[in-house]
């Protein structure tokens, strides 16, 4: 039979990091090492209970199961509406600027597809979520790293990003408030970042499921005047309302923008469950007191996550802000991915290290805050045993 291989662009990606990784964590606790993960950002607490009330008892009724329409149902879209109006300042029309979506993630797919032809230049931040540098490679666009670097606390250096050709550039990525690093944006980074893109006719794409986790000022780039002209926003739910699992996310922008990004998602999916949009509207509803309920739970936690890279000899940047805890390692370790296996195999504790964010990460080791503080006390002394 003759050999079958697969597409080119599948030899330019590989398996997602944490894919692998938690594969090994399974077969260390299928060993019984009962490995304790501060890896992943997967909230461990469930949605608001009013959320799972609405979700199920709309899945009760018979005509809940069909497909949905694929610019989502009209509550959820008033629903985001009315939420960036609330949070961000920014009035979304609720028919042409807001497309609902399977996860923020997915967008990244839809976005690039709708905008990037073979060879096209990409702007994507070093450190940074690897699905941007995934996603263009599968794209086959160019990629061209702008590096973010600890020393310019970790914001893109206009100068230097300016030193490279781009003439052929479509879009570029960021993400603030910052993931890995946690920095968060002004109000002054984001008008830097509208005035390159419309320089440059570049689309400025921001990342935004941050916001609300140990943030008291959350902040959208299309607060900026004009930034509808040459940005889109991604947001998620899974951060923000403790549904990872849901897959429900949105991107606004402008209604050109959002209309060729419904081209290529309507031949992609078939849209959410509608239960779960509507389950969805109910939580974009809550109030403050939601957030202030969360973020109850993740201070103690940071705390704890501050502890343990204070006793690793680890430095941090104590005003970051999200579910992680950024921290460089000190220099008696080649890098974080050293560190990181120590703590693994010695002390049955899964960290994440920088370098799979990119080289500017090579140094840092990453903790997550989705564990409860009995594992994150149960970490602290596990790691404690073996310094």
């Amino acid at each position: 039979m003759k050999d079958i291989k697969p597409a080119n662009r599948v030899a330019t990606v590989s398996e997602y990091y944490f894919s692998k990784k938690l594969k090994e964590v399974a077969e260390m606790n299928a060993r019984g090492l009962n490995v304790i993960s501060l890896g992943i950002g997967s909230p461990d607490r469930p949605p608001h209970k009013e959320v799972i009330d609405a979700l199920c008892n709309d899945a009760a009724q018979s005509d809940a199961h069909g497909y949905q329409p694929y610019v989502g149902i009209a509550k959820l879209r008033e629903s985001f509406s009315s939420w960036y109006s609330k949070w961000f300042g920014v009035e979304l029309d609720v028919k042409t600027e807001i497309q609902p979506l399977i996860g923020s993630k997915e967008g990244i797919l839809h976005i690039s597809l709708a905008f990037l032809n073979p060879g096209d230049g990409v702007l994507v931040p070093n450190p940074g979520y690897p699905t941007y540098s995934s996603v263009s490679r599968l794209a086959e666009a160019n990629i061209i790293t702008y590096n973010l670097k600890e020393e310019n606390d970790w914001l893109p250096d206009f100068e230097e990003i300016e030193k490279n050709d781009l003439s052929n550039v479509k879009l570029m990525w960021v993400n603030y408030p910052n993931m890995p690093t946690g920095r968060v944006a002004t109000k002054e980074l984001f008008e830097k970042l509208v005035a390159f893109g419309k320089k440059h006719g570049i689309i400025i794409v921001n990342d935004n499921p941050y916001s609300f986790i140990l943030n008291n000022n959350p902040l959208s780039i299309l607060s900026v005047e004009g930034a509808k002209d040459i940005c889109i926003e991604l947001n998620s739910m899974s951060k923000s309302h403790n549904m990872p699992g849901w897959r429900v996310g949105m991107l606004a922008s402008n209604a050109q923008f959002v209309s060729w990004i419904l081209k290529v998602k309507s031949n992609i999916d078939s849209g959410t469950f509608r239960s779960m949009q509507l389950a969805a509207s109910e939580a974009l509803m809550l109030g403050e007191e939601w957030y202030e309920e969360i973020n109850n739970i993740y201070r103690p936690r940071r705390e704890l996550a501050e502890e343990i890279a204070t006793m690793l000899e680890c430095k941090f940047d104590s005003a970051q802000r999200g579910m992680f805890l950024w921290a460089k390692v000190p220099e008696k370790y080649k890098n974080g991915a050293e560190l990181a296996d120590k703590i693994l195999y010695e002390a049955r504790v899964f960290i994440t290290p920088g370098m799979v964010f990119g080289s500017e990460g090579e140094n840092f080791i990453r903790i997550s805050l989705c564990a409860t503080e009995e594992k994150l006390k149960e970490a602290k002394e596990r790691i404690k045993s073996i310094l």
